[in-house]
């Protein structure tokens, strides 16, 4: 495929700061990780998609509305929007475990992306700070994965392991060929 390669970013952790085992339910309780506007700046500048992909299990527990999920990513979008950094589309998964095709490590949230944005995954990258994040670029033949140091003792190699989001913009400036 000839299309726009994308960065594709896991929120929970990556995007927002983690709300450790709990879910962001209310737009109060999403701050913005340190360094991703830099990093999602970087990404357009450099001629890339930016896509969510993020498993959001809350709606699917009645922890939340579909109405209330939605409302956090317009007013994400929003923030965004005033440093050129907006996403270029959000997928997310708000099933429970075990009654959906689309849950990570499931590449189908990359594969939508890939045919809505007409994106080369060939040339793409994902930036998660799960197991199943890596995995699921892999099982989507996105070749160059970025995890983000979390609480989870990591599993599935990445290529590339930083502490915190507030180095990601300085990896993506040293890595990320412009296209």
């Amino acid at each position: 495929m000839n299309g726009r390669p994308a960065v594709f970013f896991d929120r929970d952790g990556v995007v927002n700061v983690s709300p450790g085992a709990g879910y962001v339910l209310r737009w109060e309780d999403f701050h913005l990780a340190p360094g991703i506007v830099e990093a999602l700046a970087l990404c357009k500048a450099r001629g890339y998609a930016t896509i969510v992909v993020t498993s959001q299990q809350g709606v699917g527990k009645g922890l939340m509305t579909q109405a209330a999920l939605d409302d956090i990513h317009a007013r994400m979008q929003a923030e965004l929007a005033a440093h050129q950094a907006a996403f270029d589309g959000i997928y997310a998964c708000t099933h429970l475990s075990g009654t959906c095709t689309c849950r990570k490590p499931s590449p189908e949230m990359i594969v939508r992306a890939e045919t809505d944005h007409g994106l080369d995954l060939s040339r793409s990258w994902l930036i998660g700070d799960h197991d199943r994040d890596v995995q699921m670029a892999v099982n989507a033949g996105v070749p160059r994965t970025v995890r983000i140091l979390s609480h989870h003792e990591p599993k599935v190699a990445a290529d590339v392991t930083l502490e915190d989001t507030s180095q990601l913009a300085a990896l993506l400036e040293a890595r990320l060929p412009a296209v």
